[in-house]
């Protein structure tokens, strides 16, 4: 029996090693390797691409949404209202700004923040709102935006696995004040290592995190905030570079996959991922919710076919955030934790394992 992986990032770098072996090559002669020219380039062509007009690399995603809250204004004494069904580097990234996480439960459809439940959340001390897009698909961003403007709260959109995805025609990432993006290798658009880009049209905004990430210095030696740490590689920033360049013919690859996927589910109980009205699912992982998990887990790896969950816990489910502050049920997101499963997609899935995957599906649910 061929086994099918979950994911195999060796593919994906050997499509790509002649380019990459290029890029890393033009650093090592170049000999700078934090800042510089490969750090610009790719920070203006990643703008460019989202529709924005100001990217800022910094070292990872989690750091990019603590500094574009803190490019905002948001800090100590403030809370920040998310999802909990979401990774919970989300909630890291919030913390690090000094702001309090208050969660609110997903939409079971969506499965991204569900917009109903925010005004219920806002308290005197609510500075922004933290939509994630999830899996690939974004967030109802109208819903969103339209509490958010009624409260006069920051939006920051957490776009750590949306690269590419719409929503009404416009791009995750160029719907709120400012978003945060990661580059962690297994993104849609992924670095060799961790990396990540704080994303605005607003120059006050970009020139807040460039700051911030560089230890609040605005020139060499003159710090005029408390910043940290949190640059983009060179060596990051000019591989990076390479892979953009193919970011939309994967994300087209991608979608055949998960359209193979979907008819292979049309015919039985089971909901498949699909594009929000007016926009589209770039498939940074296929997502399904399944009564009996583990065994249809079990009966797809019977067929070769790698699965994973992401994820097993709610952000409060876990030891370390069992007492985070919440807002109502969160009984959604509890029950997608114990019932969503990714299947295989990824750029580098051959034809014939898309359609092996495909078949164990219907041989999988007997239900």
């Amino acid at each position: 029996m061929t086994r099918i992986p979950f994911l195999d990032l060796s593919r994906h770098v050997a499509a790509l090693r002649p380019e990459l072996d290029a890029a890393v090559a033009e650093v090592l002669d170049a000999g700078r390797f934090v800042g510089g020219e490969p750090v610009e380039c790719f920070e203006q062509e990643f703008a460019a691409w989202v529709g924005a007009d100001h990217a800022v690399g910094v070292a990872s995603g989690t750091d990019a949404v603590e500094l574009a809250l803190r490019s905002v204004g948001v800090g100590a004494g403030d809370e920040v209202i998310t999802v909990a069904n979401t990774c919970v580097p989300t909630i890291v990234g919030i913390e690090g700004s000094g702001a309090t996480p208050v969660l609110v439960d997903a939409d079971p459809v969506s499965m991204t923040i569900d917009p109903e439940l925010l005004a219920s959340a806002i308290t005197e001390r609510t500075a922004a709102i933290v939509p994630v897009h999830l899996y690939g698909r974004c967030a109802d961003m109208d819903a969103v935006l339209a509490v958010a403007a009624q409260h006069r709260l920051k939006v920051v959109e957490d776009c750590a696995q949306a690269h590419g995805a719409t929503w009404r025609s416009r791009k995750a990432g160029t719907m709120g004040d400012v978003a945060a993006f990661s580059f962690y290798p297994t993104k849609n658009v992924g670095a060799l290592g961790d990396a990540g880009a704080v994303v605005t049209s607003d120059a006050k905004v970009a020139a807040e995190a460039a700051a911030l990430r560089s230890y609040g210095e605005v020139e060499r030696y003159e710090s005029t905030r408390h910043g940290t740490n949190s640059r983009l590689d060179t060596l990051q920033a000019a591989l990076l570079s390479v892979k953009l360049r193919h970011v939309d013919e994967w994300r087209e690859r991608r979608r055949e996959i998960a359209a193979l996927y979907t008819e292979a589910l049309a015919q039985t109980s089971l909901t498949p991922p699909a594009d929000p009205e007016g926009g589209t699912h770039v498939y940074h992982l296929y997502v399904v919710a399944v009564p009996d998990r583990d065994r249809f887990r079990a009966a797809l790896l019977d067929s070769g076919v790698e699965t994973l969950v992401h994820y097993p816990r709610a952000v409060h489910e876990h030891p370390a955030y069992r007492d985070i502050r919440r807002s109502g049920s969160l009984a959604v997101s509890e029950q997608l934790a114990e019932s969503v499963v990714s299947l295989p997609l990824y750029a580098e899935l051959e034809g014939d394992e898309a359609a092996n995957v495909a078949d164990a599906l219907g041989r999988a649910i007997t239900w």
